[in-house]
């Protein structure tokens, strides 16, 4: 079914994700934050780098309406997706469009797909002028990781299934863009209860690093008493 433009006259809803991922220079480089842009190519703004997302169906979750925009536009599918923000400025746009705002995570070395037109990995940090007040957004999106990071497993939402203690230091570090003490480091995640070592390491030029999961049993983030809305009566029916 072809999704069309809702009447002018009416406040619309858009679902818009910022996702974001690691990236490095060259291979032992320092990663950095880095999310994908889609550019847009009719107006308003035509031309310039935006957040990828669109338009909410009127039967749709908010949360099914993230991931389906995010695929269609880029071809991603994240490891994390949580609600940030709600974005209703009367003027943020020419007509009058509120925005939920997901941010989302993906692993270190995800690839946007072959075939995917108009879309291109940018820093965090060093961001063009974006459309609408997409930079602002991901402004705050940052803010969010910098300050989740501190008190939740947020980061392994970054990392593949198994790591080493320095791949999490490392991922700390590009999120707050700052080094962090090793020992220090090491200690306050191994009392932390959200990682299990395995008996597994890896080799390589230095000593062996043990491998570590994270605990199945500990949330990314805490939601509070806010999980998945439930199956409506009509979706539980027809399942």
């Amino acid at each position: 079914m072809t999704r069309t433009d809702p009447p002018r006259d009416v406040i619309r809803v858009a679902v818009s994700t910022v996702i974001f991922s690691l990236r490095r220079d060259r291979p032992g480089a320092p990663a950095s934050v880095v999310l994908p842009l889609v550019r847009r190519t009719r107006n308003p703004h035509e031309g310039l780098w935006a957040l990828p997302g669109g338009w909410l169906d009127a039967t749709e979750q908010l949360e099914t309406a993230a991931s389906r925009t995010l695929a269609e536009t880029t071809g991603l599918a994240p490891s994390y997706l949580e609600q940030l923000y709600a974005f209703g400025d009367v003027g943020r746009s020419s007509d009058r469009v509120v925005s939920i705002v997901y941010w989302a995570l993906l692993r270190e070395g995800a690839q946007l797909p072959e075939d995917a037109e108009n879309v291109a990995w940018f820093d965090a940090a060093h961001l063009p002028p974006l459309a609408f007040d997409h930079n602002h957004i991901v402004e705050y999106a940052l803010w969010r990781l910098r300050n989740k990071v501190g008190y939740s497993r947020i980061a392994h939402g970054l990392l593949p299934d198994l790591f080493t203690l320095a791949d999490l230091r490392e991922v700390y570090e590009a999120i707050l863009d700052r080094d962090l003490d090793p020992a220090n480091f090491r200690r306050q995640v191994e009392n932390s209860g959200t990682l299990i070592p395995t008996d597994r390491f890896r080799t390589g030029s230095h000593r062996p690093a043990r491998l570590y999961r994270y605990n199945q049993d500990v949330e990314l983030a805490e939601r509070g008493p806010l999980r998945d809305p439930s199956p409506t009566r009509h979706q539980k029916a027809a399942s």
